[in-house]
């Protein structure tokens, strides 16, 4: 059974190679809106697709790596329960903490792709081979990405992006079958 998912080719070209995933969080992997608690603790909504994808690039051999510029307990929780092994918080300066990654990893901007939402990501999304942005995501990063997803963030549009990195790695097909045995 072929897949059901079909991306045009020269999106998969744009994403063959990439080893590593720089996703930013607020936006992205949330839908960007902050709730507190009377306690002044912070709630994040993260949906279900995106931590599957996550899981997949990894399964695939990609590095999801998280740069964000908060910091909170259930973003840290939920990374953890995801298996995200690099990440930076508190940071708005994206492009060191990026550079960090790369270097820690033997890899450089050809081999990154990158999916963020607002200016703080652009430094990290124009030096990557493939960038990403949801579709809610600010018009001076929609006019910089290779690719838009049809899902605004914190609502699957994570997920989109993983299936293309996977599509492009090759791996997607057999995962399918994998999950349809």
């Amino acid at each position: 059974m072929s897949p059901a998912l079909a991306l045009p080719p020269e999106l998969l070209l744009k994403a063959q190679g990439v080893r590593v995933a720089f996703f930013d969080v607020d936006g992205v992997l949330t839908d960007g809106g902050v709730y507190f608690t009377e306690a002044g603790e912070t709630l994040k909504r993260f949906h279900t697709l995106d931590g599957q994808g996550l899981k997949m690039l990894q399964k695939a051999g990609i590095t999801p790596a998280v740069i964000t510029g908060r910091d909170s307990k259930p973003l840290r929780h939920r990374l953890a329960a995801l298996g995200i092994a690099h990440a930076f918080y508190g940071t708005e300066d994206k492009r060191p903490a990026a550079e960090k990654i790369l270097a820690a990893l033997g890899l450089d901007w050809p081999q990154a792709a990158a999916m963020g939402d607002d200016w703080p990501d652009l430094p990290v999304l124009t030096r990557c081979a493939f960038a990403c942005a949801p579709a809610n995501a600010h018009a001076e990063v929609l006019a910089r990405v290779h690719h838009v997803t049809v899902r605004p963030g914190g609502m699957g549009a994570a997920r989109e992006f993983c299936d293309a990195l996977v599509m492009a790695s090759g791996r997607y097909a057999g995962m399918l079958q994998e999950a349809l045995a």
